[in-house]
């Protein structure tokens, strides 16, 4: 998929849920935001304060609606809803749950369960990116944890793991390749 065409953009993980502490497979189940997690989008609006960020991109499952919301009592700019950033839909495997061995081969394996096939994921992850890229900037993306890992696959960004819980990051493409920066 060519991504000469995206800006640079800020991507956030929503903050921690009851589910991800108890490691259980969320999919698309519609989770809360934790005490932890409403936490750790407060710390992510301090962090995002004094960056230029013009609209806020969501996926509208209340986990990243509700970190995207938390952020922007500071920002106060407009929040898109863009259901392409939703994340995998893992079938029967959602609820239950998993060792987090591996993130990749738990995405990879979705459709196993009667989940969304691995490159339909990625291609609607991607739109929404490329949808998202079209509002002002700097864009802030608030999605989940499989849609970072959709990006950096199809952006060809190398990273030894998962994003954590309400940090955010910088994808940018240098002279080379497409990176992804800690803010």
């Amino acid at each position: 998929m060519p991504t000469a065409h995206l800006n640079p953009f800020y991507f956030l993980r929503h903050g921690q849920t009851d589910w991800n502490l108890e490691r259980r497979c969320q999919g698309q189940i519609d989770i809360p935001l934790n005490a932890t997690g409403i936490s750790q989008a407060h710390n992510a609006k301090t962090l995002l304060a004094d960056i230029p960020i013009a609209t806020i991109c969501a996926s509208p499952l209340r986990r990243a609606r509700q970190t995207a919301e938390i952020i922007n009592e500071e920002l106060n700019l407009p929040l898109i809803l863009i259901d392409g950033l939703q994340e995998i839909g893992f079938g029967r495997m959602e609820g239950q749950p998993v060792s987090h061995e591996s993130h990749t081969r738990l995405i990879a394996e979705a459709q196993n369960w009667g989940g969304e096939p691995l490159n339909d994921f990625a291609d609607r992850v991607m739109n929404a990116v490329e949808e998202a890229s079209t509002c002002p900037g700097p864009v802030l993306v608030v999605a989940h944890g499989g849609a970072y890992w959709a990006i950096r696959h199809r952006l060809g960004i190398e990273v030894e793991s998962n994003i954590g819980n309400g940090l955010p990051v910088l994808l940018r493409q240098n002279e080379k390749e497409w990176v992804a920066e800690t803010v």
